[in-house]
């Protein structure tokens, strides 16, 4: 089972890159860089996910 944050994570890193690609073709730097936040923020909730099912797996 997939936890919560690992998709809520996946969904927010791929609109990060999305805007972060929009951004770069746009030429607005302003919106790269809130792009590449957004994705970092992403996949540190994925990684967050990910460690929380990993305790909840180790503890069976």
């Amino acid at each position: 089972m997939v936890n919560k944050n690992t998709a809520k994570g996946a969904v927010k890193e791929a609109a990060g890159d999305a805007k972060a690609a929009v951004g770069k073709a746009t030429k607005s730097p302003g919106l790269q860089a809130e792009g590449k936040a957004q994705s970092l923020a992403g996949k540190a909730q994925k990684t967050a996910g990910k460690a929380t099912t990993a305790a909840k797996s180790a503890g069976k």
